[in-house]
């Protein structure tokens, strides 16, 4: 059995026997992997247990917009904590856990138009385990605690800084930054949100370290 057929198979415990619906939360500094790790986990669960059995969620989709960001001084900061809608993020998750009778529509990140997008998610009433990701879901401050109580738990996805750094060099290369930039962006903005995450890894449920992770999707 693969590690994530097995975490799969720690993540389907947790939903619960009387019908409620379950969010497991996967956190992280950026650039750890968590949205592979969420996505291979949904690939899995619907592969043992069918269709709609999982559904993804993104932080990513509650970044505020450019021009959000432009009001309120934060287009530096891009991929902080105040640069999320962090109370509509927490409203969504209830709705999650408390409405199976219609679909809930989730929003995305657009790493092209470089701007969140609405509705590209969905949850169908018969999903039983939503996954959701992002950096500050361990996080004990105002909103992200009032997001976490609608978590189930929160498992804290661990990378080495070298690697992650590396990896979110590459997102800006690809994002458009010459290197001199890319490095600048890492140091100046990836790096200080990473550092803010780490202080809560403390407060996860669970600990994964991504290497040795096999973040693939099992096969019949």
């Amino acid at each position: 059995m693969g590690m994530i057929t097995e975490l799969a198979a720690d993540a389907w415990n947790l939903t619960a026997t009387d019908g409620r619906r379950v969010v497991l939360g996967i956190a992280g500094p950026p650039g750890a992997g968590k949205s592979t790790l969420a996505r291979a986990l949904v690939a899995e669960l619907e592969r043992l247990h069918g269709a709609g059995a999982a559904a993804y969620l993104p932080l990513d989709g509650f970044h505020l917009s450019n021009a959000q960001l432009e009001r309120l001084g934060l287009t530096d900061r891009k991929g902080s904590a105040p640069s999320f809608d962090v109370w509509g993020y927490a409203a969504l998750l209830r709705r999650v856990v408390e409405e199976r009778e219609r679909s809930v529509y989730v929003p995305d990140y657009d790493r092209v138009l470089h701007e969140p997008v609405a509705a590209r998610h969905e949850v169908p009433p018969s999903t039983g385990l939503v996954v959701t990701e992002g950096n500050y879901l361990a996080c004990d401050e105002p909103g992200w605690r009032e997001a976490r109580r609608w978590l189930a738990e929160v498992w804290y996805l661990e990378t080495p800084d070298e690697v992650r750094q590396g990896r979110l060099i590459e997102r800006q290369l690809a994002g458009g930054r010459d290197m001199a930039g890319a490095r600048a962006w890492e140091l100046g903005n990836d790096r200080p949100n990473g550092e803010v995450v780490k202080s809560s890894r403390v407060n996860s449920d669970r600990i994964l370290a991504s290497f040795g992770l096999d973040m693939t999707i099992s096969e019949d």
